[in-house]
């Protein structure tokens, strides 16, 4: 199995640790494999949209989710290095208000499972990154909703030094107490 899946906090919420072939000459890793990816996390989904995003250092993007079509979210970068982040929004779930964060770098290869129901977000703590997912559904930007990242409910445990740079959208992003959520 050319692929490892660790637990987190969070039981559905998986780091996921491809092995990687290298030498001198640089290296070589399957990314995605879908019958590897459901046997290692049991999880079966299949990925319609392929994203890639490029952000400066300091750029938070999230915490994003849809309120209707969520999106399982496949997570990586192939650039650089991020603080990644998950948030259970799902009102019945054990963990709901949790989160789990998670370095994702170009160097450690690692992605994430974000199971639909979760927000989503990421902090650059390179210079740059690009950062690259696969969603289990359509962007539907009538449906995006977005959370606080400082929310005081979640408490999410950000890098140190940290002065995110924000879109309008992130800016005017609502707290956990008063966001539309999941049952």
């Amino acid at each position: 199995m050319n692929l490892k899946a660790i637990p987190t906090a969070i039981p559905e919420v998986l780091i996921l640790e491809p092995k990687s072939f290298g030498d001198e000459r640089g290296f070589f890793y399957e990314s995605f494999n879908a019958r590897q990816f459901g046997e290692v996390t049991g999880v079966q989904a299949e990925f319609v949209q392929d994203n890639h995003s490029r952000s400066a250092k300091n750029v938070l993007r999230g915490l994003h989710y849809q309120i209707q079509q969520p999106q399982g979210k496949l997570v990586r970068v192939i650039i650089g290095s991020v603080f990644d982040v998950a948030v259970d929004l799902r009102r019945s779930s054990a963990t709901f208000g949790k989160w789990v964060g998670v370095e994702l770098t170009a160097d450690n290869k690692r992605q994430l499972w974000v199971p639909p129901g979760f927000g989503h977000g990421f902090v650059v703590t390179s210079e740059s990154a690009e950062f690259l997912y696969k969603t289990t559904d359509y962007y539907a930007p009538e449906f995006e909703r977005s959370i606080r990242w400082d929310d005081r409910d979640i408490g999410i445990g950000w890098p140190t030094g940290i002065q995110p740079i924000l879109s309008k959208k992130d800016e005017a992003a609502y707290s956990l107490a008063k966001a539309e959520l999941f049952d």
